[in-house]
């Protein structure tokens, strides 16, 4: 090779390693924050009938009858619009809503996977929410954990547990969450 040509590759080699420096330097300097936990505790206040249904059917397996005894048969898909409270009354403050879906994949035992998005509309996290994907054991009442997979606004980078406990399950299903949320600034 002629030491022009060679000269050339230098060039070319080095060109790109000063390239590839500039970009990864420029993503070097972003910063999430100052980590800190949350603590929420709120409540679910879910509607299955009436007039204004909070969580709905929108599919279900080929010939499987939905009814009072089989309300959650395998590969049924639920859409949720739940309005979050501060207390445990229905007429209590809404501090955000749960949106997502719930879909029934036990096969021999009640089992939900919850894919939720939780929006608060009014107070410190206004306008910032954070996401659940998990399994639910709806059947646990006492407890259960559900993971927080992330988040955006006050809650990017979100992850940690939500603890669930079924208070009341008559007209309305409420359910008390506690939740701890790991999060950046």
């Amino acid at each position: 090779m002629n030491s022009e040509r060679m000269n050339n590759v230098i060039f070319l080699h080095l060109l790109f390693l000063f390239v590839l420096t500039i970009v990864s330097q420029s993503h070097a300097h972003y910063s999430l924050g100052k980590e800190k936990v949350t603590h929420l505790h709120f409540f679910f206040q879910e509607r299955l009938n009436g007039d204004h249904p909070t969580t709905v059917l929108v599919a279900k397996p080929k010939d499987t009858i939905i009814n009072a005894s089989n309300t959650l048969p395998f590969g049924a898909v639920y859409v949720l619009d739940v309005p979050l409270t501060e207390g445990l009354e229905p007429n209590s403050k809404v501090v955000g809503q749960a949106q997502g879906l719930a879909v029934s994949v036990g096969q021999d035992k009640l089992m939900v996977v919850f894919m939720v998005d939780i929006g608060f509309t009014s107070g410190e996290f206004n306008g910032s929410s954070f996401s659940m994907l998990s399994r639910n054991p709806i059947l646990e009442t006492n407890h259960r954990e559900l993971a927080i997979v992330g988040g955006r606004g006050k809650f990017r980078m979100a992850r940690g547990f939500a603890e669930h406990r079924t208070v009341t399950a008559t007209t309305t299903v409420v359910v008390e969450s506690n939740v701890t949320i790991f999060h950046y600034e």
